[in-house]
């Protein structure tokens, strides 16, 4: 302070009292930020007993990355320190998004292990305004969908955008990039083409009551965590009339569609849990215990077509064929990943993989084309004391090549297309485990763990012996099982089945001689043309078509061509 009394600082005096170079107070005291109060003989600039504070202020602001201009508008009172702090915070978001999109391209690029070329485009692309994201949809929509009379799924379409969020993660950006890159790809195009014309082809025609409103959304309408599964209810209805609507119509139409899609949801997801359970438990899809899930399947749906042309009302042949139709025109894998793409893009929940279940509902349907009618016959003649001893000769010859199998053989391919030694000879002990698990009247659903551990002799012993215990200690052969009363007898007659083609395959697979259990294996395949003779040998069946047996071929050879191998 200087020593005449009055009060005032030199530039030195107030840089040591701030903490601010000498430098920086000249520089902002010229930009009129801290005028001097007064100035020496000499020139030189004296600052006010304020000025501590004012710079205080000015380097407080500065230092929250607002300009100079700005600063000089609040301390000249022009805008309040709100007013300035409202607009800074709104620019150092728009810069933070555009850092965060930076880094965003730059992860995205590094998990894709993008190339150079690459990098102009994906830039261009992560920079695109949410117009011009959606411009590149309908483009793609319209051109899709150019001539198709579908203007509901085609609306539903487009009202899917690809919206990406202010600040996008790099799975977000990375997702666009690829959507991007889909829609120019002419089977996308192709696939909700094919959607297209199957919903105009199978709406009601004009002037049908069930035509006067759309009772169900398009699939392409509904938030993608309420999306149905291919075939949970027709594709979508047209509205044919050009009638002025009526409000009150107008809302129950809107009441109604959302409890039809609530429940086309709802059948969806029993589909869904269905089939991924059937498959968990290892049942074939053309096996008996398939048709009851069909059942439930079918009877689920049935509600959802009131409203398609000519609805089907019942379990029938023709039921089950349109819903086997909608299925396969709905099974679009590149159509699934375009969704689950929007999901990601939007951040919004991705509906659950219809892959599993669809595999099994479909070949299911396929093997059932119409509701089971019992036939007792194949019940018959199941002796329980003549099943009981073939398990234990048909065991007793397997079990002898299990034993035999080294290590390295694990790894040899079968006759069961797809598995391996190792693979075969799990799926022979599981059969094992579930036969004792129906017996104990716990049935497992543990069909894609691993059953064999590191000993594959001692698992498939141990199962054998197990189920052996459970056959005589249960009663199970002398007693009745599920819905249709199967005779438990039966039930470890097909197990005898399984284990002795299986026990073929594993022979043909080591080269070891194929004529298993020979005081067994007649009355197992006459057991098996009794069981499985009626049952479809279609895509995803559990049997190729039958195949001619060589003469002189043994039981057992007969029995593998009859399931489907080829024994020559």
């Amino acid at each position: 302070m200087n020593e005449d009394g009055t009060g005032l600082l030199t530039i030195g005096e107030l840089a040591r009292l701030t903490g601010v170079p000498v430098k920086t107070i000249r520089s902002w005291s010229d930009q009129d930020l801290l005028p001097p109060a007064a100035r020496t003989p000499a020139g030189y600039r004296l600052y006010g007993p304020d000025a501590p504070a004012r710079l205080e202020i000015v380097r407080s602001l500065r230092e929250l990355g607002i300009g100079l201009t700005a600063i000089r508008s609040v301390l000249h009172r022009e805008l309040t320190v709100a007013e300035t702090a409202e607009q800074w915070a709104d620019a150092l978001d728009a810069q933070i998004r555009t850092l965060r999109l930076q880094s965003a391209v730059l992860r995205s690029v590094a998990a894709r292990g993008s190339a150079a070329e690459e990098l102009p485009y994906m830039t261009e692309l992560a920079r695109l305004s949410a117009r011009e994201r959606r411009r590149i949809i309908t483009d793609f929509v319209e051109d899709a969908l150019d001539g198709v009379d579908a203007p509901a799924y085609r609306s539903g379409l487009l009202a899917a955008t690809p919206d990406l969020p202010d600040d996008p993660t790099p799975e977000q950006i990375g997702a666009w990039i690829e959507l991007a890159a889909l829609v120019r790809e002419p089977e996308l195009r192709a696939a909700l083409r094919r959607l297209a014309e199957y919903s105009a082809r199978t709406a009601p025609p004009a002037g049908e009551p069930d035509a006067k409103s759309e009772p169900y959304a398009p699939e392409e309408r509904r938030a993608p965590e309420e999306r149905r599964a291919p075939g949970a209810s027709h594709t979508t209805t047209e509205p044919r009339t050009a009638a002025a609507p009526d409000p009150a119509m107008q809302e129950q139409a809107a009441q109604e569609q959302a409890a039809q899609g609530q429940a086309a949801a709802r059948v969806a997801e029993l589909m869904r849990v269905r089939g991924e359970a059937a498959v968990a438990a290892g049942i074939a899809p053309d096996s008996p215990a398939a048709e009851p899930v069909i059942a439930e399947l079918v009877a689920a749906w049935l509600p959802t077509q009131t409203g398609t042309a000519d609805p089907p009302t019942e379990d029938n042949p023709a039921a089950r064929a349109r819903l086997l139709e909608q299925l396969e025109t709905a099974a679009e894998p590149v159509v699934e990943r375009y969704w689950q793409l929007l999901c990601t893009v939007t951040g919004r929940p991705a509906p659950p993989r219809w892959d599993t279940a669809g595999a099994w509902t479909t070949a299911a349907l396929r093997a059932h084309p119409r509701p089971y009618g019992l036939d007792r016959s194949a019940f018959d003649g199941t002796d329980p004391d003549r099943v009981l001893r073939a398990y234990e000769q048909v065991t007793r010859d397997v079990a002898a090549l299990v034993a035999a199998v080294r290590p390295e053989d694990l790894a040899l391919p079968t006759p069961c297309a797809g598995w391996s030694v190792r693979q075969l000879l799990d799926h022979m002990v599981w059969e094992n485990l579930m036969a004792t698990s129906i017996a104990e009247d716990a049935p497992r659903d543990d069909h894609t763990a691993d059953h064999l551990g590191d000993d594959h002799r001692a698992a498939f012993d141990d199962s054998v012996r197990a189920a052996l215990a459970a056959f005589t200690g249960s009663g199970m052969l002398r007693r009745t099982y599920g819905p249709y009363e199967a005779p438990g007898a039966m039930i470890v007659q097909q197990v005898v089945v399984e284990l002795l083609a299986h026990g073929w395959d594993l022979a043909r697979a080591t080269g070891a001689p194929t004529g298993l259990a020979p005081e067994a294996a007649e009355e197992t395949l006459a057991a098996a043309r009794r069981i499985y003779g009626a049952a479809p040998r279609t895509e995803g069946s559990s049997f190729a078509p039958e195949r001619p047996a060589p003469p002189g071929a043994s039981a057992t050879d007969r029995l593998a061509a009859f399931l489907g191998r080829d024994p020559a």
